[in-house]
């Protein structure tokens, strides 16, 4: 009996044991496993986000309220305008009014299915003046925001408000608006869409005319509405500028040119005025012209500027100048006397005449009947150099001091050798090319006493300058007097005459230079100086290309220099200093006319 129940409980034993060890590799330690594994998970996530969040809240909120800001709070610029430019009397000139742009939003346009609307469409493309395709196009693409005009006039603004299409719009901004159109256009220039300078003044002076806008920080709804204003800061406006010019004078220039270029059936014209005295300019005027409130007229050839940045050769215009060099190096006296027989010279295989063999001459007949011998026996008489400082001394190589954009220094190649045909030719104006506006300052040093000043188109904004003497006064004063002789029965220019003034000028017949020789086609000049008993006024006047049965520059541009002196003296305010009875005669006919 104990033999046989003694091994029975060994094998309750193994299998209380087999038991307990099969129970600790079950299942249940499996799930702890993937309970504490979720669970860490869990944790590592809520760890992360809270994380994130803390990362946002606390070192990001700058950010984050920049965010919401910018969904809720707008900048809106207050209208603010460019200065005015006016003359030198006050006489506006270019000034600046609200106007309109009409814009459009593609998203709320397809939002709100505006273009099922097409008759409307169709009546916004035609107070537009474009096709209604090519509008639709436009509001069709991708963004949030489209120009469709700009600067439409009322009538057009007062049409599109009432059309009321969704996402189109009507935005504030302002239009400059240039009272004299194309008279002054040249000076002063005009501005683009932007309300930024292009041309002239407007340009030259942009940073100067423009103002700094108004802010207002506003708080804005869903509905794009202003709720609430945060902040307003004030705006500047633009600094006003006022021009040398005197509209009245640049009137009758204009005019008078705009004239002369249908009469003489020219391609171009320029005229130039300065006061002698100060070096101001008081009229500067162009054909053909453009208008700056109508863009359509805004071609190149009309935009530029002739008088600033068009050199020519001047021709006998500045025969002046030999003479100038010869009295001023003592070569001669102004009574000296030069044979220009037998009225022709070759130099260097080249020959050089005049109109007729007018014998021996004087330095003043030299003058008054525009000798090109003689001019070039003065020339040749004196060392080179002694000739050419004086083109230098002249301001002929160098701006004018106008500063206005695009101004030509001119054309002069220095040579280390200058043949006796070169220097001959430059003593009657060939081998040089200066702008209208260089000679404008070349005679008005001549009307000052020898004091070569800078020219200027604005009052009170360029640097005060001590003239130059370059002349004597004695010899400015006698050269005058040899100008004044130009005008007489005798001289070239005798159309040149003002009834109850003496006058004194010097004209320029030269033909145009093309691809290395000269055409057919004649440039011609006068330039003048009013009155001779007490200059004030220096003007030249160019004739480019006349196409009619005149084309010499006593013919042309004297008779325009007469016409426009004569109302300028008026203006002016300044008496008579050659009155008798014809001229007093003649100024009543013309001011009958």
């Amino acid at each position: 009996m104990t033999a046989v129940s003694s091994p029975s409980k060994p094998r309750k034993r193994i299998a209380k044991k087999s038991s307990r060890h099969a129970k600790q590799k079950v299942a249940p330690t499996l799930l702890q496993w993937r309970f504490w594994v979720v669970l860490i998970a869990v944790l590592a996530v809520f760890v992360a986000l809270a994380s994130r969040t803390a990362f946002i809240q606390v070192i990001q909120s700058d950010q984050l309220i920049q965010k919401g800001d910018k969904r809720t709070i707008r900048i809106r610029e207050n209208a603010t305008y460019r200065g005015l430019i006016s003359d030198r009397n006050g006489q506006q000139l270019a000034v600046s009014v609200p106007a309109q742009a009409v814009s459009a939003d593609p998203k709320i346009i397809a939002d709100n299915n505006s273009l099922e609307d097409l008759r409307k469409w169709e009546a916004l493309a035609e107070v537009l003046d474009t096709d209604v395709d090519r509008l639709i196009g436009r509001v069709s693409g991708p963004g949030r925001f489209v120009y469709l005009q700009r600067q439409v006039t009322p009538a057009m603004a007062t049409f599109v408000r009432n059309l009321a299409l969704p996402g189109v719009f009507l935005l504030d901004e302002s239009k400059r608006y240039y009272p004299k159109g194309e008279v002054s256009s040249h000076i002063i220039g005009m501005t683009d869409a932007d309300d930024k300078g292009r041309e002239g003044i407007e340009s030259l002076y942009n940073k100067w005319l423009t103002g700094t806008p108004g802010e207002r920080k506003i708080i804005r709804d869903g509905k794009n509405r202003q709720v609430e204003i945060l902040e307003q800061t004030a705006g500047k406006q633009g600094n006003d500028v006022t021009l040398t010019i005197d509209q009245r004078i640049q009137a009758i220039a204009f005019r008078q040119l705009k004239e002369a270029t249908i009469i003489f059936q020219a391609a171009s014209a320029s005229v130039v005025i300065v006061d002698v005295h100060t070096g101001e300019v008081l009229a500067m005027a162009n054909t053909p012209s453009y208008n700056p409130n109508n863009r359509a007229t805004m071609e190149s050839y009309r935009v530029r500027n002739r008088a600033i940045t068009d050199a020519f050769e001047p021709g006998s215009v500045l025969k002046p100048l030999s003479i100038i060099a010869a009295l001023e190096s003592g070569y001669y006296e102004k009574d000296s006397i030069i044979d220009t027989s037998p009225g022709w010279r070759r130099l260097g295989g080249s020959r050089i005449q005049d109109a007729r063999n007018y014998g021996k001459l004087s330095i003043t007949e030299i003058m008054q009947h525009s000798s090109n011998i003689g001019t070039s026996a003065l020339a040749l008489s004196m060392p080179k150099e002694v000739l050419i400082d004086f083109y230098y001394n002249m301001g002929l190589m160098s701006e004018s001091g106008t500063n206005m954009i695009g101004e030509s220094s001119g054309l002069f190649h220095e040579r280390a050798r200058w043949s006796d045909h070169e220097i001959s030719s430059l003593s009657f104006g060939y081998n040089i090319a200066v702008t209208t506006v260089q000679l404008a300052r070349m005679y008005a040093t001549i009307a000052n006493g020898g004091l070569k000043r800078p020219l200027s188109v604005v009052k009170n904004m360029n640097p005060v300058t001590e003239p130059e003497r370059v002349i004597s006064k004695q010899v400015a004063s006698d050269v005058l007097l040899m100008l004044e002789a130009v005008t007489q029965k005798d001289g070239t220019a005798y159309k040149a005459r003002v009834p109850g003034y003496r006058v004194a000028g010097k004209t320029g017949t030269s033909l145009k230079a093309f691809a290395g020789s000269y055409g057919q086609e004649y440039v011609n000049i006068f330039a003048g100086i009013a009155p001779v008993s007490n200059p004030q006024i220096a003007v030249v006047v160019l004739i480019n290309e006349p196409g009619g049965d005149y084309y010499h520059a006593g013919d042309t541009a004297a008779t325009v220099f007469s016409s426009i002196v004569s109302d300028t003296m008026q203006i002016l305010n300044i008496p008579p200093d050659a009155m008798n009875i014809d001229a007093v005669v003649e100024r009543q006919l013309n001011a009958r006319r």
